[in-house]
């Protein structure tokens, strides 16, 4: 499997003073309320707070999905306020792989397990999955199952695998072992871990413990402000 190209001398994400607004019939929410923290292009960060505590606000500004609404945030030193649609489009189609807390959500259903490879393997212009991914998630011989004969666990490795068959730079992952069981998860942990040692950064957002323990930094948010950094 070929290994992500980047400048990893320059961090993945620069957040400075970072604000993010929502505004709702009862009025202006901030969910994120000034944070200033760097993502390194490699390692594992992880974003660790209770429920509310703009987590997987963060994790959506920085996979470029949502916008910030105050201060700024680079994408390997551009800053993306400034980046066109166009542009926000395809930084998110080849750089950036996402992985949602719900296994389903992040699959194909109607598409068998080897499908669901190729098909993210082409999201992001490239022609195939590496035929050794289902060997690497520790699923092998799965390639022709249905999606739906996978365990809960099994088809969260099977989101990661497709996260890499995208040959992203980094992988978001919000809170991937909320709802796995204790082995489940810690296969899933297994997954992430060797991730990171095959040069993927990885942002994690997390209150599991055992996740938040794997970070080499941890940003630890509380009411959409940063509590406390840890390397």
């Amino acid at each position: 499997m070929a290994e992500p190209i980047f400048d990893d001398q320059v961090p993945l994400y620069e957040l400075r003073d970072t604000h993010v607004r929502y505004r709702t019939p009862a009025g202006q929410v901030t969910a994120v309320g000034g944070v200033t923290f760097d993502v390194a292009a490699r390692g594992m960060t992880v974003l660790a707070g209770p429920s509310g505590s703009g987590k997987s606000t963060l994790l959506r500004v920085l996979g470029l999905i949502d916008r910030h609404t105050a201060g700024s945030v680079a994408w390997q030193g551009r800053d993306i306020g400034r980046l066109s649609h166009r542009a926000r489009r395809a930084v998110r189609r080849e750089r950036i792989a996402v992985v949602f807390q719900a296994p389903p959500d992040n699959l194909i259903g109607h598409l068998g397990v080897a499908a669901n490879l190729t098909a993210a393997a082409q999201s992001a212009g490239l022609p195939d999955a590496d035929p050794e991914i289902l060997d690497w998630l520790g699923i092998p011989g799965t390639g022709g199952w249905r999606v739906s004969a996978l365990s809960g666990g099994q088809q969260q490795r099977l989101a990661f695998g497709c996260a890499l068959a995208r040959s992203p730079a980094v992988v978001l992952a919000d809170e991937p072992t909320s709802q796995l069981d204790a082995a489940s998860a810690a296969l899933v942990l297994d997954v992430l871990r060797r991730l990171t040692e095959r040069g993927v950064a990885v942002v994690a957002a997390s209150h599991d413990p055992e996740l938040v323990a794997l970070g080499d930094r941890v940003v630890h948010l509380r009411e959409g402000r940063i509590d406390e950094v840890a390397a």
